[in-house]
C-alpha cells in the first residue's frame, strides 16, 4: 500500500504570505509540482511524494504543504463535520501510539468557534480509528506525530495532513531575532522581487544598510550558495505520517547537500550586513553560523549616518536592500524622517548605478528617501499593510518625492491661486517651505533670548503655528523637544498635511540643533472630557525640569499633556507670590505644579483635590523633588463638585483650574465649564476666607463669565497679565479671574 501510494500523484495545498501567491506559483513550477488553482494566500498543485518533500525542503515562499486527503460539501453542523472526516481511513495514516493536533480554520452558521471544529475534527479521527481497531492517538498541540489541516469555508471542507509540521518559515537558524523580526520566508520573497536571483548570476553584491538580525542577508545568501532553505532543520511533519518513505526523502537531503555544499564554494557574490546596534549584530551572525553559511557575509557596525562603501567593492551594479523601522507610532517619526532621508542620501552619494529596495509598513516615510519608486509591491508583513520600494539609483532619477505643492492650511489659498512658490519645481517649494520654517524657529529663537536669559526659564513654547502650512505646537523642555501636530481641516488632503510634517521633522533637529531622539512628536485633536489625560503610551519615560523655584516632574511620551501646562506659568507664579503663611486649595490639580510653588512660596498647608489616581501620584512625586511635608500638603482623589459640597475647611487663597468639558465615569455628572462655571465657583466661594482669593482659570477659548457672578463676587480679569513673551500670540489661550467675596474688597 505503501509502494502504491508513493507512485501516486498527490492533492497539495501549498499556503505562503498573503500577496506572494504568484511568486510561489513560479517556484512551485520550478520544483516539479503542477498548478491548479490559486486562492488569497495559497495554492493547489498536484505532484508525487517526492515532489511534496522537495516543496518541504527547497521552498522559500510557502508556509505549509498540505496533502488532502478530503473535500466535501455543505457541512455546517458539527454532526456534518464529524460525519465528513469519519469516513477518512485515519488508520492508513497514522499508526498506532501516535500524538495529533488539529489546525482548525474557517467557521460556519453552527461552528462558530475554531477550538470548536478542532474538537469536533479529533472526535471524528478517534472515533475513526477506534473502529478499525487502532489504539486512539493521544493530542499533542505543542509537538504532534502528525498535525492535521482543516479548513471550513462557505460550507466546503477541505481536510488533509500537514507534511511541513511547523511552518517551513521556521529555518531553524533564527533563534535570536533582535527587534520586529522579518518572516523568512517573505524576507526571501523580497528578494525574489528586487530580482535577486538574476544578480546571482552575475555575481553582482549585495548591501543591507540596517541589517538587524540579518534575516534579508542570510535568505540572500542562502540564494546564492544554492543551499535548501530547510536543509538543517531536522524534523517535518511528514516524519510521523505513515506513508513516509524515509529512503526518497534521504536521498533528496544528500542531493540538497551536495548542492550546497559546491554552491558555497562557487558562490562570487560578497554581501555586507551593517547595524549600530551590538545586540543585533551579535544576533546576525549567531544567526547566519547555524543556517551555515557564516563565511558569506561581512557584518559592520555602523549606523546609516557612518554609512560608507565598503572597502575594495567597485561594482558598478548591485543590490541595496533593507526592512527598516516603520515608526508605527506617532511619536516613533523625528528619528525616522532623518533615518530615511539619510538612507536616500547615502545611497545616491555611495551606490549610483545600484538598485535601492526599501521594505516599509509607512509609505510616506519612504517619500524621505528622495528617490521614485520604478515599481512598488504591496505586501503584509504580519497583520501591516507594507511596500517593497524599487529604485534606481543614478542622477537621472533622483526626485524628492516628499515635496508637494505650496497648497497649506491657509484657507485664502485655493487651487487657483498661484502659490509663492508656483514657478518652482516640486522639489523647490517643498525644500523653500521647510528652509521658511526653520528659519522662523531661529527668529523665535532670537526674539525669546533675553528673557530666556533673564527669566532663567528652560520649558518655553518655542512656535504655535505662526507658518499655516506648517499647523504644530513646539515647545522646548530643557535639552528636549515636544511637537504637537493640530488637527488639520478636512479641506486639507491628509497625505499633503502628513508630508508637512515630515517636511518639519526633517529640519528640526539641525535648527534646534538638538537630537532627533529627544523630539517627540503627538496629534492634537479636538478633545473631549479628560482624553487629554488617556495614556498613549507606557514608557515611565520622565525626567525634571527646573521652573522658577520648582523641581518638576514631565513626561513628554505617554499622554498627550506632559505635566505642566506652559501657558499657566505666569499663574502658577503669581500663586506662589501670595500663597506666604496660607492655607491653599488646588481644584483639578493635575499634577499639582501649582501646588508646588505656593508651597515654595510658603503656603502654611494645603490640599490638592483630582480624579485621577495617576496624576494624584504624580503630584506626591513632584511633592517629594521638593522635598514637601506630605502631612502639611495633603492629595485628595475625589470629584471637585462632590468634595466641595461636603468640605467644611476654609481656605486663604484657592486655585481652581477645569476642563473645559468632562464625561468621565468617576464624576456623577458631565461638565461643560461654560455651563457649570457658576455652581463650581459659588462652591469654592463658600470655602473661601473672608479675605481669601480664588483663582479661577480656564482653557475655554470663547469663554464668557457669568454676569451675576460679577453681582455678588468682586471680579477682576487678569487674563491679559498671565501670558510671557512665548505666548504673546495667542491672547485667547485661557482665562483667568481672581475673585474675592464683596464685603472684604
Amino acid at each position: 500500500m505503501i509502494d502504491q501510494y508513493q507512485n501516486d500523484v498527490l492533492d497539495l495545498l501549498v499556503t505562503c504570505p498573503k500577496g506572494i501567491e504568484q511568486l510561489l506559483e513560479e517556484e512551485l513550477v520550478q520544483l516539479g509540482a503542477t498548478p491548479g488553482k490559486t486562492t488569497v494566500a495559497g495554492i493547489y498543485v498536484s505532484g508525487s511524494l517526492e515532489t511534496a518533500y522537495r516543496l518541504c525542503l527547497w521552498s522559500r515562499l510557502a508556509n505549509r504543504v498540505i496533502v488532502i486527503l478530503q473535500r466535501a460539501s455543505m457541512v455546517d453542523t458539527a454532526a456534518q463535520l464529524l460525519s465528513a472526516v469519519t469516513v477518512v481511513p485515519w488508520a492508513e495514516h497514522i499508526a498506532a501510539g501516535k500524538t495529533l493536533a488539529v489546525d482548525f480554520h474557517g467557521r460556519s452558521e453552527h461552528i462558530r468557534h475554531t477550538r470548536f471544529g478542532a474538537q469536533t475534527v479529533k472526535d471524528g479521527v478517534v472515533d475513526a480509528m477506534t473502529l478499525a481497531g487502532i489504539e486512539r492517538p493521544q493530542v499533542d498541540t505543542r509537538s504532534p506525530d502528525v498535525r492535521l489541516y482543516a479548513h471550513l469555508h462557505r460550507n466546503n471542507l477541505t481536510l488533509g495532513i500537514d507534511l511541513s509540521g511547523e511552518s517551513l518559515h521556521r529555518r531553524g537558524y533564527r533563534l535570536e531575532v533582535g527587534h520586529a523580526p522579518l518572516k523568512e520566508n517573505l524576507a526571501a520573497a523580497l528578494l525574489v522581487r528586487a530580482g535577486w536571483q538574476a544578480r546571482i548570476k552575475d555575481g553582482e553584491p549585495l548591501i543591507d544598510p540596517l541589517c538587524g538580525a540579518g534575516t534579508l542577508l542570510i535568505e540572500a545568501a542562502l540564494m546564492a550558495a544554492d543551499q535548501a532553505p530547510n536543509l538543517n532543520r531536522r524534523r517535518f511533519g511528514f516524519h510521523g505520517w505513515a506513508y513516509h518513505q524515509p529512503a526518497v526523502w534521504e536521498q533528496l537531503q544528500r542531493e540538497a547537500q551536495a548542492r550546497a555544499s559546491i554552491g558555497r564554494k562557487r558562490c562570487r557574490n560578497v554581501l555586507f550586513g551593517f547595524d549600530q546596534s551590538p545586540a543585533a549584530l551579535s544576533a546576525a551572525k549567531a544567526n547566519a553560523m547555524r543556517a551555515g553559511i557564516p563565511a558569506l557575509i561581512n557584518f559592520h557596525g555602523q549606523g546609516v549616518a557612518q554609512l560608507e562603501r565598503p572597502e575594495g567593492l567597485a561594482s558598478e551594479s548591485g543590490l541595496l536592500i533593507t526592512n527598516p523601522p516603520y515608526g508605527e507610532r506617532l511619536g516613533e517619526l523625528p528619528e525616522l524622517v532623518g533615518l530615511y532621508a539619510a538612507l536616500g542620501e547615502k545611497a545616491k552619494a555611495l551606490f549610483p548605478g545600484w538598485t535601492l529596495a526599501v521594505f516599509t509598513g509607512n509609505p510616506d516615510l519612504g517619500h524621505r528617501l528622495g528617490l521614485r519608486a520604478h515599481k512598488q509591491y504591496a505586501l503584509k508583513n504580519g497583520p501591516l499593510d507594507a511596500k517593497l520600494l524599487l529604485m534606481e539609483i543614478g542622477a537621472d532619477t533622483a526626485y524628492r518625492t516628499s515635496a508637494h505643492s505650496a497648497d497649506s492650511y491657509a484657507t485664502s489659498t485655493s487651487d487657483d491661486t498661484p502659490s509663492q512658490a508656483a514657478d518652482s519645481s516640486p522639489q523647490q517649494a517643498s525644500s523653500d517651505n521647510a528652509q521658511m520654517f526653520a528659519n522662523r524657529l531661529k527668529k523665535n529663537q532670537k526674539r525669546l533670548k533675553k528673557w530666556l536669559k533673564q527669566s532663567g526659564e528652560s520649558c518655553y513654547r518655542l512656535y504655535d503655528a505662526d507658518m499655516p502650512e506648517f499647523a504644530l505646537a513646539i515647545d522646548v523642555y530643557a535639552d528636549r523637544v515636544h511637537v504637537q501636530e493640530y488637527m488639520p481641516p478636512r479641506s486639507v488632503n491628509p497625505a499633503q498635511a502628513q508630508k508637512r510634517l515630515f517636511d518639519a521633522l526633517e529640519v528640526l533637529p539641525h535648527a534646534l540643533e538638538v537630537d532627533a531622539s529627544r523630539i517627540y512628536v503627538k496629534q492634537r485633536e479636538r478633545q473631549a472630557g479628560k482624553s487629554q489625560y488617556q495614556k498613549r503610551d507606557a514608557s515611565g519615560e520622565r525626567f525634571e525640569v527646573q521652573e522658577g523655584p520648582a523641581r518638576l516632574w514631565v513626561n513628554l511620551r505617554d499622554y498627550l499633556d506632559t505635566g505642566l501646562f506652559l501657558d499657566h506659568r505666569p499663574v502658577r507664579r503669581l500663586l506662589g507670590e501670595r500663597a506666604q503663611g496660607k492655607r491653599f486649595l488646588n481644584l483639578f490639580c493635575y499634577t499639582a505644579s501649582a501646588t508646588v510653588h505656593a508651597a515654595l512660596g510658603g503656603a502654611s498647608d494645603s490640599v490638592s483635590v483630582d480624579m485621577s489616581n495617576t496624576y494624584l501620584s504624580w503630584a506626591q512625586d513632584n511633592f517629594a523633588l521638593n522635598g514637601l511635608d506630605p502631612s502639611r500638603h495633603r492629595v485628595i482623589r475625589d470629584d471637585c463638585f462632590k468634595w466641595l459640597e461636603t468640605a467644611s475647611t476654609q481656605f486663604d487663597l484657592i486655585f481652581m483650574d477645569p476642563p473645559t468639558f468632562s464625561n468621565s465615569k468617576k464624576m456623577r455628572d458631565t461638565l461643560d465649564i461654560q455651563r457649570d462655571h457658576p455652581q463650581l465657583v459659588r462652591l469654592a466661594m463658600a470655602r473661601l476666607m473672608p479675605e481669601g482669593t480664588l483663582v479661577f482659570s480656564n482653557n475655554q477659548r470663547r469663554f464668557e463669565l457669568d454676569s451675576t457672578l460679577r453681582e455678588e463676587f468682586a471680579v477682576e480679569d487678569i487674563s491679559a497679565k498671565t501670558f510671557d513673551p512665548d505666548f504673546q500670540r495667542r491672547h485667547n489661550l485661557h482665562h483667568v479671574f481672581l475673585l474675592r467675596h464683596r464685603e472684604s474688597s
